[in-house]
């Protein structure tokens, strides 16, 4: 229906008995041309009952939200996020990662990327724009090609999204509303679960990222990454080969018989865990990053122990300069997974075909 008001035509206003009005409603039915003339005060009582309908019935859309290991991508807002921590992605590098989870699973082909990023007209070349485009989300994400974990490069086909994506719709604004005026069990496990996940993000926050590291040789990586497995071999193997010593040395402790177990067992672990990685690096066994930063928080446990082996030698070291040494050693599986992360495992520079 047409709420614009109207004044009658010149004709009906000639015979004021050939309309019916309504005084209530301040609407008149012309008999003569059968149109419905609205006044102005009906008028605006309408337009703001119907604006008032469409908020209540209409919720704000909003675009959706990807979640994919770390990472939470905000199509709305424009956001790439690592456990609540941004990460700068945007132009041509964001769309294109938009497009791949969109499409998670699915080949995504260089024309339809090339298509959907430069629209006709555009001069480029648009085979080095993709490359450098997907090299941009990559270094976002901590990925490679060699050992793609995100991003998957089918040959002179286009790329693939290759991790589990979950889409996290927007929901209406009543909904959020409702459920937190009801609470219950659930609205608790929710709330808890957020506060795990914004303290375990600020925990991971100050680990570094590929894009946090500055760029070195090879050789000189892989060189540090190798002498400090040989360093802990040498630690192990001391140990096992001083153990009457150590045996003495641990005798006034409380819990002396556990502490000499744990000592040995972790060593005698430990030895060929540190011979495979020396020879994964050596010969850039693949896939050897992801494997090792699926090991590490077990190394991060076992070397923060074994940075108190400087004390296993006080009766060669004085007490300062046994903490002197515990204290760098704290450092070392901090250092060894940036030398990781930096290429000790293979060329962290791979480029995208």
């Amino acid at each position: 229906m047409d709420l614009t008001p109207r004044r009658f035509p010149e004709q009906c206003k000639q015979s004021p008995a050939a309309r019916n009005v309504s005084h209530a409603t301040n609407a008149s039915v012309c008999s003569t041309c059968k149109e419905l003339y609205i006044g102005p005060s009906r008028f605006w009582s309408n337009l703001q009952s119907s604006t008032l309908e469409r908020m209540v019935t209409t919720p704000p859309q909003s675009g959706p939200r990807y979640r994919f290991g770390a990472f939470e991508a905000d199509a709305e807002t424009g956001e790439l996020r690592r456990h609540g921590m941004l990460v700068r992605l945007n132009g041509q590098p964001w769309q294109l990662l938009l497009m791949l989870l969109e499409r998670s699973g699915q080949l995504l082909s260089r024309e339809e990327i090339a298509r959907e990023l430069w629209p006709d007209g555009t001069v480029v070349d648009f085979d080095h724009g993709v490359n450098s485009a997907v090299n941009r989300i990559r270094e976002a994400l901590g990925d490679s090609a060699a050992d793609a974990r995100f991003v998957q490069t089918m040959s002179r086909r286009g790329y693939r999204f290759v991790a589990p994506v979950e889409r996290i719709g927007a929901a209406a604004p009543s909904t959020p509303n409702l459920t937190s005026s009801v609470g219950g069990p659930v609205g608790r496990i929710e709330g808890a679960l957020d506060s795990i996940d914004r303290r375990i993000g600020v925990f991971t926050s100050l680990l570094a990222t590929p894009e946090d590291l500055p760029k070195a040789p090879h050789r000189v990586v892989q060189t540090l990454f190798i002498a400090m497995q040989l360093m802990y071999m040498a630690f192990y193997i001391g140990a096992l080969g001083n153990l009457h010593e150590i045996e003495e040395l641990l005798s006034p402790l409380n819990r002396a018989a556990q502490v000499y177990m744990v000592l040995v067992v972790t060593a005698a672990i430990m030895i060929p865990v540190r011979a495979f990685l020396i020879c994964a690096v050596l010969f850039r066994a693949p896939g050897l990053r992801t494997k090792f930063l699926k090991l590490w928080p077990f190394l991060l446990v076992l070397d923060v122990l074994w940075s108190l082996s400087p004390f296993l030698l006080l009766h060669h070291l004085n007490f300062g300069l046994a903490l002197a040494c515990t204290t760098l050693l704290v450092y070392s599986p901090f250092a060894q997974r940036s030398l990781m992360l930096m290429g000790a495992g293979g060329d962290p520079g791979e480029t995208s075909e």
